[in-house]
């Protein structure tokens, strides 16, 4: 039985590579699980292979909006979600909040994201699985998209993925049944004390994004799913619950959101 599972890292990327056996080790000592995320085919592949080795490790396929768009069959692997995958307005709100301002080129390449996001959505219905979605300043037309496919496909489902919304945002996921996931930031920041505070303890789940964005007192540091203990902790004190409930709690999310087996 697992004490903690995060639910987003990137444990097959370059920067485990000199010591991600001993990071597993750690892991599986202090009942830590993680779900592997795939962001391009190559990715995904490496995902589902280091799945395959560990009990306290899943994956899923996607295709992050910033990578290739290549295509999955689902016989190829063995997973628990679609993603991560999204849009992310990052570069593009640098011309402007609104797409009309923004350069032809940008709308194009808005327009390039929302069509490989709306493909896997499609194959998420088609398969029965859940999203994780990536969606970095780009909350209005995810939830666009994902509101039009909610009404076709009421089974729907997913997470949206570090999540750094509003308490308004976050009602309107949480009211398509979509889960939240607090990272990191909310170790260093009281920005989100509050949409922590608001939504219930049975719609947020926790990810670490590692190698990215350690929480504190690891700034500065490669991130591992290991620190996950941190960000679980600052929810429990943010919402003024007892850890033990929330640790509970919190991996029966996951488990209940991915349909986790062997944890």
């Amino acid at each position: 039985m697992l004490d903690y599972i995060d639910i987003h890292s990137h444990l097959n990327f370059p920067d485990f590579d000199n010591d991600r056996e001993e990071v597993i080790k750690k892991m599986t000592d202090e009942k830590i699980g993680t779900i592997c995320i795939g962001t391009d085919l190559k990715i995904s592949r490496g995902c589902v292979e280091l799945a395959s080795k560990y009990k306290n490790i899943w994956a899923t396929i996607g295709v992050h909006p910033n990578d290739s768009d290549e295509d999955f069959d689902k016989k190829e692997f063995k997973i628990v979600g679609i993603g991560e995958c999204g849009l992310d307005y990052f570069q593009l709100n640098k011309l402007g909040h609104s797409v009309s301002t923004w350069t032809p080129s940008a709308q194009v390449e808005v327009k390039r994201q929302k069509i490989l996001f709306e493909r896997q959505i499609q194959f998420a219905i088609q398969n029965n699985l859940p999203l994780m979605v990536h969606c970095r300043n780009s909350y209005i037309d995810v939830l666009d998209i994902l509101n039009f496919y909610k009404k076709e496909s009421p089974e729907l489902k997913g997470n949206i993925h570090f999540f750094v919304g509003d308490k308004e945002v976050a009602k309107k996921f949480i009211d398509i049944d979509f889960t939240i996931s607090f990272s990191g930031v909310i170790t260093f920041t009281n920005d989100y004390d509050e949409v922590v505070k608001y939504i219930p303890i049975d719609k947020i789940m926790v990810d670490t994004d590692s190698p990215f964005v350690a929480p504190a007192p690891f700034r500065g540091k490669r991130n591992e799913p290991l620190y996950v203990k941190e960000i679980v902790k600052r929810i429990a004190e943010i919402k003024n619950l007892d850890i033990e409930i929330v640790k509970k709690q919190l991996v029966q999310n996951a488990v209940n959101t991915f349909s986790l087996k062997n944890y």
